[in-house]
């Protein structure tokens, strides 16, 4: 038996694959046993929240698509129609419970922009505070890159832990059309075994989800253990699940030894780390030396002096990734000068900024405050 501690706030994740049959449908059944099963967890679990994929698989047959398009506009267009005939499914199935539901549709901009950002908190917060469970996808219909590209969300594996994260949630459950993690892959080796239980995080456990996607959804085991992660590092404990079966839900808040379980927490970010690390969009990159890095991982700001070189366009205050030689992401942080001027100080010391820029804000071009490690030198 497993030992998970009171789960105040959760998060269940649901795919396309998940979410609707072989015919590209909304599976009803589905939402309506889960509706029943929110409903009991409910008396234990004061917030529950639900992000939900499917938007675009609930769409493309209704405008007379065989299968899911691969065009951008394409898919926009049956966001569009797919997401209210989603939430409008979730929204007769919960009512039988005398539950509310709310829709949130959130772009990867939302997050990156640290305004909109702590907004999208608050709202969700007042929303589970009159008891309505949120509803969230990302905003498929009017976004580009978020369809396109794993990094601006991709899959709404990534915007789960984003929203765990965000909330402080205890618990992420993402629900897979496998029972979970396995050692090998079961499609292809009769011999793979369940991981019951997963204590340590490293390339040889990503490796473990291969690449795979399945034909309605975006993303694979591999995204789903991506995401994990990054709800680890925000302090929320995670469980991969079969959904097929809606109990598995119950029977994993009860401790049941079901899926897999992601119960090892080290150095957990701060909300602001979290935010920094995983929400924001990069405007450039500063490239520095070796001792810029040592000095990084020595828990120091970052001066002009170990800067190699600059690229992208960016502003005061906007957020940037800090490269080291062999152009690996180590830190992510606000920058105090703007790309132009960081070009005019690269290399000098803190005592020449004055003079060359006739300005000087501060010695620091990222603050250690405003950074954060994401990778070990």
């Amino acid at each position: 038996m497993r030992n998970l501690p009171k789960i105040d706030t959760l998060i269940i994740k649901i795919g396309s694959s998940i979410l609707t049959d072989v015919d590209g449908e909304v599976n009803l059944k589905f939402i309506n046993k889960l509706s029943e099963v929110i409903s009991r967890i409910k008396k234990d679990v004061n917030n529950v929240v639900i992000v939900s994929s499917g938007a675009v698989a609930c769409g493309f047959k209704t405008l007379g698509f065989i299968k899911k398009p691969k065009e951008i506009i394409d898919k926009q267009a049956c966001a569009a129609v797919g997401q209210s005939k989603l939430i409008q499914c979730y929204e007769n199935a919960f009512l039988k419970f005398g539950i509310n539901v709310g829709q949130v549709l959130i772009t990867k901009d939302d997050f990156s922009n640290r305004r909109r950002y702590l907004n999208a908190r608050y709202t969700i917060r007042r929303l589970l505070e009159f008891g309505v469970i949120p509803i969230i996808n990302e905003n498929d219909s009017v976004v580009i890159d978020e369809l396109k590209y794993y990094e601006t969300f991709g899959d709404n594996d990534n915007l789960s832990a984003l929203v765990a994260g965000l909330l402080s949630a205890d618990l992420l459950l993402i629900l897979s059309d496998v029972e979970g993690l396995y050692d090998k892959n079961p499609l292809q080796d009769n011999s793979a075994k369940l991981i019951s239980e997963v204590k340590y995080f490293n390339d040889d456990l990503l490796n473990l989800g291969g690449d795979s996607v399945s034909g309605v959804g975006t993303g694979g085991m591999r995204s789903k253990l991506l995401a994990a992660k990054k709800a680890l590092d925000a302090g929320c404990l995670v469980g991969i699940i079969s959904g097929k079966n809606p109990e598995n839900i119950e029977k994993f808040i009860h401790n049941h030894e079901v899926g897999t379980f992601f119960g090892l927490i080290n150095d957990r970010k701060s909300k602001k780390e979290h935010w920094l690390a995983y929400a924001t969009i990069s405007k450039g990159e500063i490239f520095v030396d070796n001792g810029a890095v040592h000095a990084l991982m020595s828990n120091k700001s970052l001066l002009p002096s170990g800067i190699i070189d600059i690229t992208g366009s960016f502003n005061i205050g906007d957020v940037v990734k800090i490269v080291n030689l062999e152009g690996v992401e180590i830190a992510r942080g606000k920058v105090r000068y703007s790309a132009s001027d960081l070009k005019k100080i690269k290399g000098k010391k803190t005592s020449q900024i004055y003079d060359i820029l006739g300005y000087k804000f501060a010695d620091e071009v990222i603050h250690i405050d405003d950074m954060v490690i994401t990778k070990g030198g």
